[in-house]
């Protein structure tokens, strides 16, 4: 599910400044990258048996590289998931998500982009 209205697309912001906000708010960016993108997620338990959901960040470079850290990154629409264990996570529409859940990750992407305005190119 996409989370709209946050003002994180577009957003272009260095990749350093990005790494060290998006961790100071929980979000894992791990193995989660390649040269020209990045993603951290943002694990919130559930007391559904064997599902976890996922806030996710994103973005991709628009000059750099992510490998040598002076990438400067193009942020797109966060999205809500859920982790059906064993298969993976889905981000589809058709997904149902408690409304709180809903409100409590809107709020959470709401927190990150306040601070992340005092960094953006």
């Amino acid at each position: 599910m996409r989370i709209e209205n946050t003002g994180f697309e577009d957003v272009l912001i260095d990749l350093k400044p990005l790494d060290h906000l998006t961790a100071k708010h929980a979000f894992v960016r791990a193995g989660q990258w390649d040269y020209d993108r990045v993603t951290y997620d943002y694990r919130v338990d559930s007391k559904e048996k064997n599902v976890t959901y996922y806030i996710r960040l994103q973005g991709y470079a628009t000059e750099g590289d992510v490998d040598r850290g002076n990438a400067v990154i193009k942020l797109m629409t966060p999205l809500l998931g859920k982790h059906y264990y064993p298969h993976g996570v889905e981000y589809g529409e058709n997904e149902n998500f408690p409304e709180n859940l809903v409100e409590r990750a809107k709020s959470i992407v709401l927190k990150v982009k306040e601070e992340l305005d005092q960094y953006k190119n």
